[in-house]
Parts: C-alpha cells; structure tokens; sequence
C-alpha cells in the first residue's frame, strides 16, 4: 500500500506529511533501541510486564499456533506467548531492524531461537500470504503506523479464519481529574526520563504525544469492527492507562 504524499498525519502534535511519518518513526525506534527495555520498565515502574501478562492470559496461547507479532521489537511479546503455549512458532516483525537487533540479543532469543523469526517489515504491507496465522498481536505499536485502520486490514488478511487480533496500547483513563494527574506525570516526567536514560529528550516527547492522539477505547473497537473482525471486545488495564482490544477472523 502506498502513502498519499499529498495527505498529511500526525506526528505526535506536529503534522506532518503522511509519506514522512514511518521514517520518522524509525528514526525515534533507533535512537531509542537500546534503551527501550530498560526505558519500559522506568517509565511504567514495571507495569508493563503485568499488562503483557494480562494479554497472554486474554489470549490463552496454545501448542501449534502460529503468531504475528507486529511492532514486535525487542520481542516480549513473542517471548511470552511461546513460553505459554509450549511448541509455537512466533514471527516478530518490525519497521526498526535496531528493535529486531537488540532482541536477537536477549537471552530468551537463543533460548528459542528454532522458533522465531525476525522479520523487517511495514504493518500497512505484511510480507506474508492471506491467511497464514493464528495470532496477530500488536503491542504499544499501532498508534505509530501512519494509517491504523490498513494495519489492521492487513491484520485481517494474514489471519486465518478462526485466527484472532488483539492489540495492546495505550489509552484514555475515562477520568477526567485522573487523566489530567497521569498526563502531568507523562508531559513532565517522562521526557526529561528519556533524556537521563537514553540521551534522547526529543523521541520521549513524541512517544507521549503519540499516546494522545490515539482514538479512545470505543473509537478504537469500532475500527477493529470495520476492518472485518467480530466479536470485538476491549478490556482496561491500570484504570485505562492501557487497553487490550481484542477481535476474530470468523
């Protein structure tokens, strides 16, 4: 699919043209790769682990299953799904090949390496044939592709039916005096965060910027609705810090 360079998008609050914004994306995704880890684990104060343990847990991975991890950087995810279901295969994909790199580093990415594959590529094109995996799995990543309702269209066509979607992110506390207190913490901490751990004040700021500007819970599931996927359902996590929507191929 290619992007209209006559169309722009965001760029965390900046607009930017939409042909611009993946390589802006990975340039935020190197600068940061090798901190991305540690990053997480400062940044959520090691929720995150707990949120990704809660997707694992909706998904319920099984012996045999093929999974997709787009954005799957560093490879948490697939990690995790694999030590859960046993013998499964997980394909991590990534427009950042830095992200990739830092993941084949880990202990984990040795450990099972006959059953990963590390995949450079776009979630709006995926590399793959219709109908290829049971699992598609997207997580903190979706907000940075340029058009997210094609990455879940794409996300439709190399599942196989039966095959489900589920999508990790960040989202809306439906509180207004508790959304005001996490986006002090997110404008005010964070960035300078970045700059002391990663040396980076700049990808930080577009980061939590980012998270702004993605749909709402309900906006969001009606895109996974649009996109073909039924029995759509999203949970809250941390009071709506963090969302898992989650949708079938039927």
């Amino acid at each position: 699919m290619s992007v209209d360079s006559t169309k722009t998008t965001h760029f965390g609050f900046t607009e930017v043209p939409e042909a611009e914004k993946a390589g802006k994306v990975q340039g935020v995704f190197t600068s940061v790769a090798s901190k991305y880890d540690i990053m997480n684990d400062v940044m959520s104060v090691g929720i995150h682990r707990v949120w990704k343990d809660a997707m694992m847990d909706w998904l319920a991975p099984r012996a045999g299953q093929k999974l997709l991890d787009v954005a799957g950087g560093t490879g948490d995810i697939s990690f995790r799904f694999i030590n859960r279901a046993g013998r499964a295969e997980a394909t991590v994909l990534d427009l950042t090949e830095s992200m990739l790199v830092e993941g084949r580093k880990r202990a984990e990415a040795d450990d099972l390496a006959d059953q990963l594959d590390w995949v450079v590529g776009d979630a709006m094109a995926l590399p793959f044939p219709d109908n290829t995996f049971d699992v598609y799995t997207i997580s903190f990543g979706i907000r940075n592709v340029t058009r997210p309702q094609d990455a879940l269209a794409e996300a439709y066509r190399v599942l196989k039916p039966g095959g489900r979607l589920m999508v990790l992110e960040f989202n809306q506390i439906p509180n207004d005096m508790m959304q005001k207190a996490y986006d002090l913490y997110s404008f005010n901490v964070i960035p300078p965060m970045g700059q002391m751990i990663a040396g980076d004040r700049d990808s930080y700021q577009y980061l939590v910027e980012s998270i702004r500007k993605f749909p709402d819970q309900d906006t969001f599931l009606q895109m996974v609705c649009d996109a073909g996927f039924e029995n759509a359902k999203y949970r809250n996590l941390s009071l709506g810090i963090a969302c898992l929507h989650s949708g079938w191929k039927i």
